[in-house]
């Protein structure tokens, strides 16, 4: 278990698409937690999910397991895709992303210094199959790092077309 001057912070967003470059973190639609669809179960074409992360100086050099994940609202994860060909998975689906990553300390980086990290995940063709609220895991080393609200909804229209209207009154 991390102490807490080690433990890395971590800042995420959703987005329509995110990638690095040069150590930096390009977002296009960020900063929404909301998915609209007329009907379900729906497919969203493509989730961006930006992460920032603080490296403190004592956990660099280091390497580090990182967790992505959606869950439903008793917590169990959804599919993000079918298994890759020749990897066994149970149930032969993806429910989690993985990735290690190490950051380094430059010779110029004075002690006790931290760094940034940015990682840009894109998970494609998403099914949800009702409308609920979601939440993206991330994990680092095992520990549940940070959670966002992922909220799935029936377009404005279709929630108005549910609705009993009282009658009118002459």
């Amino acid at each position: 278990m991390a102490t807490e001057i080690d433990q890395i912070e971590v800042d995420a967003f959703l987005a329509d698409s995110v990638a690095t470059a040069e150590t930096k973190l390009y977002a296009q639609g960020a900063g929404w937690d909301t998915i609209f669809s007329a009907v379900f179960p729906c497919r969203h074409s493509r989730l961006g999910i930006g992460l920032i992360l603080r490296v403190p100086w004592t956990a660099t050099n280091i390497m580090h397991d990182l967790t992505i994940k959606i869950v439903d609202p008793d917590e169990n994860p959804l599919t993000l895709a079918p298994a890759p060909p020749g990897v066994e998975l149970p149930e032969g689906v993806v429910r989690e992303v993985r990735g290690q990553f190490n950051t380094g300390r430059p010779p110029l980086l004075s002690p006790g210094d931290s760094q940034v990290a940015t990682i840009a995940i894109n998970l494609d063709g998403l099914e949800f199959h009702e409308p609920n609220t979601y939440t993206v895991v991330v994990a680092i080393d095992g520990e549940d790092r940070k959670r966002l609200p992922l909220r799935l909804r029936f377009t404005p229209q279709q929630q108005m077309a549910g609705m009993t209207l009282p009658p009118s009154v002459a």
